[in-house]
């Protein structure tokens, strides 16, 4: 009968890698959705329009960027 081969140690930078970039994508899906939450209720109610929810939403992504 045939010995098995040894299991190789996992590649545990590549495993880093791919966690950082879940929780990159997580984190922006998150702000992604609450920046279009808020831009639809400014959108709505708040008289501004499909521009002005439009408007609301790019500023509310760029002020992200430098917060989160």
């Amino acid at each position: 009968m045939k010995k098995s081969e040894p299991v190789s140690a996992m590649d545990y930078s590549e495993h880093e890698k791919t966690y950082d970039l879940f929780l990159w994508l997580s984190r922006w899906t998150v702000v992604g959705c609450a920046a279009l939450l808020l831009a639809m209720m400014f959108g709505f109610y708040g008289g501004g329009g499909l521009i002005g929810g439009g408007l609301a939403f790019i500023i509310l992504i760029v002020a992200a960027f430098f917060v989160v």
